[in-house]
C-alpha cells in the first residue's frame, strides 16, 4: 500500500476482456488496506473509516484533512488492475515475550510510533496473460526464463499450495538531494522488493504480489512475512473448502459408525 508500487508483469499484457476470477489471501496484523472501491462515494466512505484505524490515536483534525488524500489515491489506481493496496506499519520495539506475528498471549501488542516503525507497502493486482487455464507451469516457466535474464533480479521458482509461482527480488538505491532531508546532507536511500507472479488456473491472468520497504534493517521479517502471505493464496472459496471438509469428514464418520 506509503505510495503504492509497481506491478508491472515481464509477460506482454492480453487484452483484458473479461473481470479477473477472484482470488483469496490472508493480510497478517498491521497491514491496513487502502480505499480501494468502484465509486467514488464508495472511496470517500471507505477513506474515513481506513484513516481512522491508521491513525488509530488521532482526532478529526487529523482525520478529516487525511480522508480526501487517500481517497484520491485509491482513485489513482483504478483501471490499473490492482485489487488490493496497504499500508504494512510494524513496530521495531523490543518487547518482552511479543511474538514475531506482533501478539503476546494472544493479544496484539500496541506501541507507541516514537519506539520505532518498520514500513512497508504491498499490493495485489491481477495482470491478463495469454494462457490456456491449464498452463499455469508454462506461464511460470516463462515469466523466470525472462526475469533470469536482467542479471539485478534473483528470480526463484516457488512452489505454492495454489500452484507455481516465480519470486524476484531487486535492491534499489536512490540518492535523495540534500534539500530534501533533515541534516541537509544527501542521503543514500536503500530499498528492497519482493515481486511474486502467481498464474490463475482459473483464468488468462497472472496475480502479481509486490512488496517494498525501505526498512532494509527488517529486511528478513519482510521476506518471511510475504512468504506467510503467500502460503495462504487460493483460487477457491476457503469457506467452501472447509464447508466440503467438514461434509466428508461426517461422512467418514458414518460410514465408520
Amino acid at each position: 500500500m506509503t505510495p503504492p508500487t509497481e506491478t508491472t508483469s515481464p509477460l506482454p499484457p492480453a487484452p483484458a476482456s473479461q473481470e479477473p476470477p477472484p482470488i483469496w489471501f490472508l493480510a497478517p496484523e498491521g497491514f491496513f488496506a487502502l480505499p480501494l472501491a468502484a465509486t467514488p462515494e464508495e472511496r470517500a466512505e471507505l477513506s474515513h473509516s481506513f484513516v481512522r484505524e491508521l491513525y488509530s490515536r488521532g482526532d478529526e483534525n487529523i482525520w478529516e484533512p487525511a480522508a480526501p488524500y487517500y481517497a484520491a489515491m485509491a482513485e489513482m489506481m483504478a483501471g490499473t488492475g490492482v485489487s488490493y493496496s496497504a499500508v504494512g506499519l510494524f513496530s521495531t520495539a523490543d518487547e518482552n515475550g511479543a511474538q514475531a506475528d506482533g501478539t503476546q498471549d494472544g493479544e496484539v501488542v500496541r506501541h507507541e510510533g516514537a519506539d520505532g516503525v518498520a514500513q512497508c507497502a504491498l499490493t495485489v493486482a491481477a495482470v491478463p496473460t495469454d494462457q490456456d487455464d491449464a498452463d499455469t507451469d508454462v506461464v511460470a516457466q516463462g515469466i523466470l526464463a525472462i526475469l533470469s535474464g536482467d542479471e539485478y533480479n534473483d528470480a526463484r521458482w516457488l512452489d505454492l499450495p495454489c500452484g507455481p509461482a516465480v519470486s524476484c527480488v531487486t535492491l534499489r538505491e536512490y540518492r535523495i538531494k540534500p534539500e530534501l532531508t533533515e541534516t541537509g546532507e544527501q542521503v543514500d536511500l536503500l530499498t528492497g522488493q519482493i515481486q511474486v507472479h502467481v498464474p490463475f488456473p482459473t483464468g488468462p491472468f497472472t496475480a502479481v504480489f509486490t512488496l517494498h520497504t525501505a526498512s532494509m534493517d527488517y529486511w528478513t521479517e519482510f521476506c518471511d512475512l510475504m512468504a506467510a502471505v503467500l502460503q495462504t493464496v487460493s483460487f477457491t472459496d476457503p469457506a467452501e473448502v472447509a464447508e466440503g471438509a467438514e461434509g466428508a469428514e461426517g461422512e467418514q464418520k458414518q460410514s465408520q459408525a
